[in-house]
């Protein structure tokens, strides 16, 4: 059993550990050095007036985090959020993002939100699949922007109309 918790700043700790696993062992974040601790102050910042949580497992240990935060700002993009989520691996697959999704649903509607943007890197084939399957459309792509590890990635912009 999950249970999800407003993101606050005593998350800091885990939610940056996760984000250095997927630094250091996949596509799925894109920086090639892990990050310090200092960076989720940049986190909190961002998501302020939109939904951010922590995902515990049963034990009460934190196995992933997500957030909505402004694709642009200023009022003429405030109806677009981005969405951003970081699973364990031994944690997908059971339910956690389309959980995940139908909270923020409910929550963007009432910040008079109706499109979530994603952007994932083209080597990061559960996170196409997993947002395909939940009604993503690929709206566009970035060729060969990225290199990590020594291998070019595309970025793939997905849109999710509510």
């Amino acid at each position: 059993m999950y249970t999800f918790e407003k993101m606050e700043a005593r998350h800091g700790t885990a939610v940056i550990d996760i984000l250095n696993y997927f630094i250091k062992n996949s596509f799925a974040a894109y920086p090639e050095d892990p990050l310090g601790y200092e960076h989720f102050d940049l986190y909190l910042e961002i998501v302020q007036g939109y939904p951010a949580v922590v995902v515990k497992d049963g034990s009460g240990a934190i196995v992933g985090f997500a957030f909505l935060h402004a694709h642009r700002k200023g009022r003429t993009f405030q109806r677009a959020a981005e969405i951003t989520y970081f699973i364990l691996p031994e944690h997908t697959g059971k339910g956690i993002g389309a959980e995940v999704l139908g909270r923020f649903r409910t929550a963007a509607r009432q910040l008079g939100i109706d499109t979530f943007l994603a952007n994932i890197s083209s080597r990061n084939e559960g996170s196409l699949r997993f947002h395909r399957k939940n009604g993503f459309k690929e709206c566009g792509r970035f060729r060969r922007v990225g290199k990590k590890f020594g291998e070019d990635f595309d970025i793939v912009w997905m849109q999710l109309e509510l």
